[in-house]
Parts: structure tokens; C-alpha cells; sequence
């Protein structure tokens, strides 16, 4: 029996067990977890106990009921995407499956945004504790604001004391092309953090096989943290990592002389993430996850480790020491009346729950499956046992180790107590990444494709959120 045959064989046995009732239960326990978190956090808040957020464990409140008009263009656009994306995904040359995913996902985030008028994909960023605002301490010297923005942290906007300087200084750059204002800085965020479904969709073909890529191309289009792409900062967070990582994934499955260009500009990528936020450190999980994998050629790791340096190098050339930066933005944070005053034990749990209304029931259904294979020792002696070259690998065991890894990021996160509130645009360079579990059941898509969007829908409807 051939290699493939043993992982067609593992698959359908698998497939069969997924439509048991673990995959139910988790769906069950996923429902269960949203809605304590909700009562509790109503109970907390009337108890003076939680006072920071009007609706937590959400950073945001509930809305009055919109004129339903005002959800029929995302509705359509859902109802269009659960129809065709399936047989697009199955049909389609695989070349032009990457553009369908982001242009499915970008019309699915601004239809959602939308529905509150078309001035609410800027409006988020025109708030004054968002970065825009804080631009006109940086123009007069970029350079002089790197260098001291450590000691001057107190006096910048709530995102800038928050976060490094890189993503100030992309909207400096932005700016200085010529592109200014919180119009472009949305199309920015949104064409950005949209392309996340074509680059982890090329990621897991590099790793999974095109036919678990094609299997995810329609869950990664119509993923419910589509709500948040529009418009926060960490959606752009979301695409330089995704990008990063999947021309790593490319270096690993390329050929001798074709690796060094992607290892390079994916290393470099990755390389900004502690630059845009802190908090993206445990994400490093999921490219680490693509070495162990995709095991790129020893040229390819050192043109990884050669991009990957840039950035930290020139930062701290130009005077600014990430190790200051950490402590000064915990400094910040913990004398803060702000999410340091929330509760640890509540939001360790809630936290997750939040993750699940990023995910959606799919990524709930197929979770039990995708943790189950990454408990398995097989799994371990197929990566450990195969030959430096070897591309024989189950799909579903990659597709594991992927949404395993973002798993494990969110749960270090989680752990650490930085992140108490507001995880859902926080979460949402994780919560891609566990998308593609969904795509390990390929039963009923259709019908998982319609939970997952009417979970959307339903957000959008009854939360009004600053992102």
C-alpha cells in the first residue's frame, strides 16, 4: 500500500469520526462558552466589578437594532460567497485561487463595515487614541521621535503607548507618498489585512497539498473575524505575518537557487512583527510550525535568519531598544486606569470565548479532530522520521500543526494577562490561522459556510464596535 493510500485511507476514517459527536460537543461547548461569558461579564459590570467595557467581554456595546437594509448587502455578498465559493475553490487553476480569496474576503469585510455607512471603514481610525492622531508628533523629525520614544511614551495616544513604533511609522511612510489621511490608512488596513486569505491559503498548499488549500480557500474568505478586519491596526499585523510566513512556506518548497529570494523577504517580514506589537511574539509559533514541516534547505534558513535581522538591527541603530520599549509600554500599562484593572480570572476565560466568535461553530466542529491529530504520536514520528527531502506528508497532520501552533500562541498570550479585554482585534492575526482547521471536515461545507457567516451577520447586527 503506497504512502497516499495510507493517508486516504486515514483521512476517511477520520472524516467519518469528525461527524461524531466530539465534533458536536465542541460545537455545543463553543455556543456554551460565548454566551457564560457574556452573563458573566453583564453580572461583573452590574456588580461594579467591570466597569471599563459596556459590553464585555467585548471592548465595545450593544447597538440598538439597525434597519435591516442596512445588513441586505452583506447578506447578499454572504449568500454569494456560500454558493459559489465551493465550487470556485474545487474548479478554478490554482493560480487564480489566491486573487479569488482575497477579493471574496475583501468584499465580504467591507459589506459587513458598510452596513453603518461607507464612512465607517475610516472612522475607527479618526478616534483620538488611535495612531492618525498621534502623526503630528512624529512629522517634524521621524528620526528624533524613534530615538526618544521610550522616555516620551506617556504622552502619545492610547495605540501608540500601546504598541512599537512601526506601525506609526508605516503611516508616516504612507503619508509621505503622497497618501495621507484615515481614507487611505483604512484602504491600507483593509487591502492588507484581506490578503491574509491568499497567503495562508499558498502556505498551506506549500505544506497541506492544493487540495486541503482549496478545501480552506472558502472558509479563510468568509471567516467571522472578518467584523474586526475593518478597520484595526492588527488586521496589517495579521497580513505582514501571514505574507512572511507563507514565502518562508514557498523557500521550503522551493528549489535550490529558488528559495533564497522568498526565505529572504519572508525572514524580513517577520522580522517587523515585534515592531508592530508586543503582543505577536508567541505568533512566531506558526512559522516555526513551517520549518518543522516544510524543513527548508540550510541556504534558505540562513537567508531567513539574514531577513529576519534587518529590522531589529536597524531599529536599534537608529535608538530604539525593543527590551526599553517593553518595559516602558508595561510601565504605562500597569499604572494605567485602564485594561490592567480588569480581571485576570475572568478574562483568561473569556478571552477564549471571544477567539471562538473570531473563528466561528466550523473551527469549533473540526477543533476536536485538529487537536486529536496533534495528540497523536504518529503525527511526531511522521514529521521526526522523514528523509531532509521528503515532501510525503498527511495533509490533515499539516493543517494540524498549523492551527495547533496558533493555538498554542493564543494560549501563551492568554496566560501571560497582558491581554484582558479587547482580544478581539488582538486575536485576529491568530485567529486566521485557525480558520484552516475547518478545512479538515469537507462534509456539509455549505452549510458550515452559512453558520460561519450568519455568525458574522449576527455580530455585526447586534455589537457596535470602535474597530
Amino acid at each position: 500500500m503506497t504512502l497516499t493510500e495510507t493517508h486516504g485511507r486515514a483521512e476517511a476514517a477520520e472524516r467519518r469520526a469528525g461527524r461524531g459527536w466530539p465534533g458536536w460537543a465542541a460545537v455545543a461547548v463553543w455556543a456554551a462558552a460565548i454566551a457564560a461569558a457574556f452573563t458573566v461579564g453583564w453580572y461583573l459590570r452590574r456588580a461594579g466589578l467591570a466597569t471599563e467595557d459596556p459590553l464585555p467581554p467585548l471592548h465595545a456595546r450593544a447597538r440598538e437594532w439597525p434597519p435591516p437594509w442596512r445588513l441586505l448587502p452583506a447578506a447578499a455578498v454572504a449568500a454569494l460567497a456560500v454558493a459559489a465559493l465551493p465550487a470556485l475553490a474545487a474548479r478554478l487553476p490554482w493560480r487564480a485561487l489566491p486573487p479569488v480569496a482575497w477579493a471574496a474576503s475583501a468584499a465580504w469585510t467591507v459589506a459587513l463595515a458598510a452596513g453603518d455607512g461607507w464612512d465607517a471603514l475610516a472612522r475607527p481610525l479618526d478616534a483620538p487614541t488611535e495612531y492618525p492622531a498621534g502623526l503630528a508628533q512624529l512629522r517634524p523629525d521621524p528620526l528624533e521621535w524613534l530615538r526618544t520614544f521610550t522616555e516620551r511614551l506617556g504622552g502619545y495616544t492610547t495605540h501608540v503607548r500601546g504598541h512599537p513604533p512601526l506601525p506609526m511609522l508605516v503611516l508616516w511612510a504612507l503619508e509621505k507618498a503622497g497618501l495621507g489621511g484615515t481614507g487611505w490608512a483604512a484602504a491600507l488596513v483593509i487591502a492588507a489585512g484581506t490578503s491574509a486569505a491568499a497567503a495562508i491559503a499558498v502556505t498551506v498548499r506549500c505544506l497541506a497539498g492544493e487540495r486541503a488549500a482549496r478545501a480552506a480557500v472558502p472558509f479563510l474568505a468568509l471567516a467571522p473575524l472578518a467584523v474586526w478586519i475593518a478597520t484595526a491596526m492588527d488586521a496589517f499585523f495579521l497580513a505582514v505575518a501571514a505574507w512572511g510566513t507563507a514565502l518562508l512556506a514557498l523557500a521550503a518548497r522551493g528549489g535550490r537557487n529558488r528559495a533564497l529570494a522568498p526565505a529572504a523577504t519572508g525572514g524580513l517580514l517577520l522580522g517587523c512583527l515585534p515592531y508592530l506589537s508586543y503582543g505577536l511574539l508567541p505568533l512566531f509559533a506558526v512559522p516555526l510550525a513551517v520549518v518543522v514541516l516544510g524543513r527548508p534547505r540550510v541556504r534558505a534558513l540562513v537567508a531567513a535568519g539574514a531577513g529576519l535581522v534587518v529590522v531589529p538591527a536597524a531599529f536599534t541603530l537608529l535608538g530604539f531598544w525593543w527590551p526599553d520599549g517593553v518595559r516602558a509600554t508595561l510601565d504605562t500599562y500597569l499604572v494605567s486606569r485602564g485594561s490592567a484593572q480588569r480581571s485576570y480570572a475572568y478574562f483568561l476565560f473569556a478571552n477564549l470565548a471571544v477567539l471562538g466568535l473570531l473563528t466561528g461553530p466550523a473551527v469549533a466542529h473540526a477543533l476536536p479532530r485538529t487537536l486529536a491529530r496533534l495528540g497523536r504520536g504518529a503525527l511526531w514520528r511522521e514529521v521526526l522520521g522523514r528523509g531532509p527531502r521528503s515532501r510525503a506528508f498527511a495533509p490533515e497532520a499539516a493543517v494540524a500543526a498549523l492551527a495547533g501552533a496558533a493555538l498554542l500562541g493564543v494560549l501563551v498570550l492568554d496566560a501571560s494577562g497582558v491581554t484582558r479585554g479587547e482580544v478581539e482585534r488582538i486575536w485576529v492575526p491568530f485567529a486566521a490561522w485557525l480558520t484552516v482547521a475547518a478545512a479538515v471536515d469537507r462534509s456539509r461545507v455549505r452549510a458550515w459556510l452559512a453558520a460561519q457567516a450568519v455568525t458574522a451577520l449576527a455580530v455585526q447586527a447586534l455589537v457596535l464596535s470602535p474597530w
